[in-house]
């Protein structure tokens, strides 16, 4: 099973907005229950695109001014950054089917 980090302010710009790689952002908080429920389906799309895409959790309560800075409204919320740049989101639960149909163009 592949070990999805957590991000925080300090370290997001290196491994997010500096990253030659897509990076998935998973922005959740522990209270959310919608996020516990895309937690397994986020695990499985991360092992699914290992060497395609990174996969990473950040924790708004933790991070507020990243959501801030990201508009996130709501958890959980999927950005997916390429060359340092939103270019996806998906927010509230969603079945894997549609999150793959969302996000994968953007990195085949």
């Amino acid at each position: 099973m592949v070990d999805i980090p957590k991000l925080s302010e300090a370290t997001f710009q290196i491994e997010v907005l500096d990253s030659n790689t897509p990076v998935l952002v998973d922005f959740t908080a522990v209270w959310c229950q919608p996020c516990k429920m895309l937690d397994p389906v986020v695990k499985q799309l991360a092992e699914e695109w290992v060497g395609k895409v990174k996969v990473v959790k950040l924790d708004v309560d933790d991070n507020p001014q990243l959501a801030i800075d990201y508009t996130v409204m709501g958890v959980p919320t999927l950005i997916l950054f390429k060359s340092g740049q939103p270019v996806e989101r998906a927010t509230g639960f969603q079945p894997k089917d549609r999150l793959q149909k969302k996000f994968l163009p953007h990195f085949n």
